[in-house]
């Protein structure tokens, strides 16, 4: 048996906690314990396990493993006497003292790329594995687009960090209104209030082709994700510093052509196969007043990714396509062979 401490929701954490009950709960006993109220699709293929595994916790194996899907800065609670495993998903290069503290109370630690290995190596010294996550064909397959429009899309909350700042700026200079191109932002911040999300949003339907942006809301499930994806083109990621951007790998299972900064963790799975890349010349103190004080580094979004930016959506425009290897990486990225992973590791294998 295995006791999992993990979100089960349409958030981040939440889908990679819901996929990874799911992966493992065909192959060994689980015991979950949820973090906040879950909510998943009304489908057997989840509900089963997760019942399952719930019910299991009312009779737990203390001397099993403990894995914790969380973040990093809160590793003090674990179920039972045996190993306590982190798998946090981090965007910086470095830890706060709390963050540090909680890190090093863990007897092993999951990390998503040989990127986030890295620095847990370099900044906690413990024993860390390479777990990457998957993606779900089945709700993402690859299909084509006809029309004759190029849609770029970016999925993610309104951050600084996810480039949002330079993303505006550089589909103003890539196009002009003249150009049958659309950019479509579905970035809807739960954690922003209402006006700073309005506060973002302004900022890219006043731009210079505010009226060639759409702003998309919140979808309720990955099922409404793909719906907006299926429409679109491109995915276009020009972050600062990411945990793993599970919406970048998504695009690629559509079969979609994505743009994405050569740097952290989605480093793992991008390459110049199957992505555009933006190349990183520098590091900078992760700052946005928000969020990131200074605590870590990020990639330096300056003029030259900019131009490179700019340069790859014009490229994108005018020569649209399939993205086979995207769907080729996808295949191998998936939420099977993460669970896979997981159990190699807890094997010894």
């Amino acid at each position: 048996m295995i006791n999992i401490i993990t979100p089960i929701n349409q958030l981040g954490y939440g889908i990679a906690g819901l996929n990874i009950v799911r992966g493992l709960s065909s192959s060994t006993d689980l015991a979950l314990w949820p973090i906040g109220q879950p909510d998943c699709p009304n489908e057997e293929k989840y509900i089963d396990p997760l019942r399952k595994s719930i019910q299991n916790a009312i009779m737990p194996d203390f001397s099993a493993p403990c894995i914790k899907i969380w973040h990093q800065h809160d590793m003090s609670q674990f179920v039972g006497r045996g190993e306590h495993i982190g798998f946090p998903i981090f965007e910086l290069n470095k830890f706060n003292e709390i963050e540090t503290h909680h890190l090093k109370s863990l007897d092993r630690i999951f990390v998503c790329s040989e990127w986030a290995k890295d620095i847990i190596t370099k900044e906690i010294g413990i024993k860390t594995h390479v777990i990457p996550l998957g993606v779900d064909r089945a709700i993402f397959p690859d299909t084509a687009t006809e029309s004759s429009k190029t849609i770029f899309l970016n999925v993610g909350k309104w951050e600084i960090r996810k480039g949002h700042d330079v993303l505006v700026e550089a589909f103003s200079k890539a196009f002009e209104s003249s150009d049958d191109v659309e950019l479509w932002m579905m970035c809807d911040n739960p954690f922003y209030s209402k006006e700073e999300n309005e506060e973002w949003e302004s900022m890219y339907k006043n731009s210079k082709l505010g009226s060639k942006i759409r702003i998309i809301p919140r979808q309720q499930s990955q099922k409404e994700v793909y719906n907006i994806m299926a429409q679109c083109d491109c995915g276009v990621f020009p972050a600062r510093a990411e945990g793993w951007n599970l919406e970048l790998l998504e695009m690629m299972s559509c079969g979609k052509q994505v743009i994405a900064t050569n740097y952290s963790a989605h480093s793992e799975f991008c390459n110049e196969k199957n992505c555009h890349l933006i190349e990183v010349d520098e590091l900078e103190d992760a700052y946005d007043g928000k969020w990131f004080r200074g605590q870590g580094e990020w990639a330096n979004l300056g003029e030259p990714q900019i131009e490179q930016l700019i340069s790859h959506m014009q490229t994108v425009h005018s020569t649209k396509s399939l993205n086979t290897e995207g769907i080729k990486t996808a295949t191998h990225f998936s939420w099977e062979n993460t669970a896979r992973e997981m159990l190699n590791v807890l094997s010894g294998a």
